[in-house]
């Protein structure tokens, strides 16, 4: 599989993403702290564009359906930068739901092979949960 290929490139992203979520959950943790949300949001970019690529990311974020996404989430990075930490997360956040929501199904299946938290995940009332948003979605 060429597509999964593990290179240098794909790991330092991986890291700068793995990074990026972790300085803003500790962001979050701390009464929501400017700097560590800032530093999150940055490393989390970084990775996201070192891992897919620049010009992926570009086109991913550039794309007519994920307009909206893109906004939200770069006007919740602005908020959180001028000082308003929790507006600027929600905002961010419901961007980062309009923007990688797309990508769930297939890392539920990916959720649902890791050993306890995949027994967890195929709980009935876990599946039925999941199950109603998959109605919703309206392929675009």
């Amino acid at each position: 599989m060429a597509g999964f290929e593990m290179n240098d490139r794909r790991k330092i992203g991986i890291g700068l993403t793995g990074f990026g979520v972790l300085f803003t959950f500790l962001g979050v943790v701390f009464f929501f702290d400017k700097g560590l949300l800032a530093m999150g949001n940055i490393l989390f970019v970084a990775g996201v564009m070192i891992t897919i690529g620049i010009k992926g990311a570009v086109s991913f974020f550039l794309k007519p359906r994920n307009y909206k996404g893109s906004i939200l989430f770069v006007s919740g990075f602005a908020l959180v930068v001028f000082g308003w930490p929790v507006v600027g997360m929600l905002v961010e956040a419901y961007g980062f739901v309009l923007l990688f929501s797309g990508f769930w199904p297939t890392a539920l299946v990916f959720l649902y092979r890791v050993p306890f938290l995949g027994y967890f995940l195929q709980q009935p009332f876990i599946t039925a949960f999941f199950d109603r948003f998959r109605e919703r979605r309206v392929p675009v």
